[in-house]
């Protein structure tokens, strides 16, 4: 079974950037008190500073997630092709389900049972009599 798992630096990105919605959602919480305090109607006073608390949950939701796909051994599925054996796919056990059939056999095989595509690089086959990929050089 092949997994995409999102690399580590786009990961490390999302979470120096949910890091800063997290300071973004403070200061929008502090600014949006400041400026509606003497509000005429309470309502505003309450509503527009929660935005920012908004902000601030949601992006520490994000750098958590981010940041253990940058530097957890088990990463959610998402970007680099990596073989099962070297890493599974934690949330794989909650959507198959038992499922005897792997993400291989989707990916690389036409209803048909041929082989569309080498399940290592992607490279689309002209037809099914290739051992190998002409593209990486691996079995088919």
């Amino acid at each position: 079974m092949k997994s995409i798992k999102p690399g580590r630096g786009p990961s490390a990105m999302g979470a120096a950037g949910s890091i800063g919605s997290v300071i973004f959602g403070i200061l929008w919480t502090i600014i949006a008190f400041s400026i509606t305090r003497d509000a005429p109607f309470p309502l505003v006073g309450i509503i527009f500073p929660l935005f920012g608390v908004v902000f601030v949950i949601t992006g520490i939701f994000q750098a958590v997630v981010h940041y253990k796909n940058a530097t957890g051994k088990n990463r959610m599925s998402i970007v680099d092709i990596v073989d099962a054996d070297e890493e599974s796919d934690p949330l794989d056990r909650y959507y198959r389900k038992g499922s005897k059939e792997g993400r291989d056999s989707l990916a690389s095989a036409a209803p048909d049972g041929i082989k569309k595509f080498c399940p290592y690089c992607g490279n689309r086959l002209a037809s099914a009599d290739y051992e190998y990929c002409p593209q990486c050089g691996k079995p088919l």
